[in-house]
């Protein structure tokens, strides 16, 4: 195929990446991290709505238990749509590029917030409510499915290979940062009188989507197309379904990468969705403080990625994660115990050990590491089915799992301990089995 002068690039053997420090590479690593964090505060902006709006306006006529339980399944829906929107975005992110499949995905994540802010209550139209918050929430899972893997590409592939972890890593930090803006919103609104904040103040973090999504469109659209895929795209060879490139060559890589990803968001799923439920509902804490705990946790995430990522480029990927596996499994009996307290201080030094020590030190070398795990041709789709099934057995389904178990427990937390702990037993044999990707060579197969 040929290009024109202003997106032809060299023969894969001279590929040029840009310095870390060129105006174009901060581009590209501003909008990896600045369109992350857009597209992950409508998603998580969902997952706090669902902890302490949505069972009740939405699911007004079933007893409170089954209700929040009702809420957090519409939030496992659009995890369940999260690999999906992988698979399908990443099949044309591998086919036709990174960058057009990038804008899709943030105008379809912004629409489907907004109008979610202009959803009626079901005192007002009946079923109609729930039903099309749950078809609002697949297409956010959709939409999200497609963001991660393609933001943390456009930054790894633009990369020197010495600094592919930390480039990365700005999809990564744009996720927490995403959700410290999201939980600020509704820790905002809520300040409003209860009924005021349940009527319309909910719906104001929501709306504001919109104005998000132009700035982050605007950024986007000035970024470069990745290198490595013009040059692949460059050869003239016949291009395979990505998808089954993938699970017929790479189906360890899969299963194994997907196993040691879940380990984080099961922590997520736990601590920044069920917890906070948890602590407001059942233990009587002030909504406004465990919002704004919330927050500061997230803060600290972005930190953790930022720091855990820089020391993989030097260390490798496997070492800094174990760390964080190794802490999670240790920690988690002992954080169940500090929420059982039911007091306020107890909740912090939970959520922040939970976020900083054990997400935030797996999650930052994350991007690299399901990257590295699969060639040019076929990187979108796998690393963003990893991630995606990840964030989908972690996160999607542990708070309705947890709350469930809970529930028939008698109130006893120690249930959500053992759930968080195997999944980290779990990451510990999987990652194992894992090569250390550092060094690949990510351009092999544009050569």
């Amino acid at each position: 195929m040929k290009h024109s002068t202003t997106t032809q690039v060299p023969p894969a053997a001279s590929l040029e990446v840009p310095s870390l420090n060129s105006p174009q590479m901060r581009r590209i690593l501003a909008s990896s991290f600045i369109g992350s964090a857009i597209e992950f505060y409508d998603f998580i902006l969902y997952a706090t709505a669902a902890s302490l709006v949505f069972n009740k306006v939405f699911f007004i006529n079933l007893n409170p238990s089954v209700a929040l339980f009702a809420s957090f399944a519409t939030l496992a829906v659009g995890y369940l749509a999260r690999p999906l929107g992988g698979i399908v975005f990443g099949h044309f992110g591998d086919k036709l590029g990174r960058k057009g499949v990038l804008i899709t995905s943030m105008v379809m994540m912004g629409v489907a917030s907004t109008i979610i802010g202009l959803l009626p209550p079901t005192a007002q139209v009946g079923m109609i409510a729930p039903i099309a918050l749950i078809f609002l929430r697949i297409v956010q899972g959709l939409a999200v499915g497609g963001e991660w893997g393609g933001a943390m590409l456009m930054a790894l592939e633009h990369a020197p290979k010495e600094r592919r972890g930390f480039a990365a890593s700005f999809a990564n930090m744009g996720g927490p940062a995403g959700a410290v803006l999201a939980t600020l919103a509704v820790s905002a609104v809520s300040t409003l009188p209860n009924d005021q904040f349940l009527a319309w103040g909910w719906r104001i973090p929501f709306l504001a989507s919109i104005l998000l999504v132009a700035i982050g469109l605007v950024i986007r659209l000035k970024v470069a197309e990745s290198p490595l895929f013009l040059a692949l795209e460059d050869k003239a060879e016949e291009r395979k379904i990505p998808l089954m490139q993938v699970l017929t060559k790479y189906p360890k890589s899969v299963i194994m990468g997907t196993l040691v990803g879940m380990s984080s968001y099961t922590v997520q799923g736990i601590m920044t969705v069920w917890a906070i439920s948890y602590v407001v509902d059942s233990a009587g804490m002030d909504r406004t403080a465990v919002l704004n705990i919330k927050a500061c946790g997230a803060a600290l995430t972005v930190v953790a990625v930022w720091v855990a990522a820089r020391y993989s480029d030097r260390i490798g990927r496997r070492p800094v994660m174990m760390v964080g596996i190794i802490a999670g499994a240790v920690l988690a009996l002992p954080i169940m115990f500090m929420l059982q307290l039911g007091m306020l201080w107890a909740f912090a030094i939970a959520l922040f050990a939970a976020n900083g020590l054990i997400q935030g030190v797996i999650f930052g070398p994350f991007g690299a590491f399901t990257a590295e795990l699969f060639p040019t041709r076929i990187r979108y789709t796998g690393a963003s089915l990893v991630y995606q099934l990840s964030s989908t057995l972690g996160a999607g389904f542990t708070p309705m799992i947890v709350a469930g178990l809970v529930l028939l427990g008698g109130g006893s937390l120690w249930i959500a301990g053992a759930v968080w702990a195997a999944a980290f037993l779990v990451a510990a044999v999987a990652m194992r089995s894992m090569k250390e990707g550092k060094d690949a060579d990510l351009s092999a197969d544009v050569m």
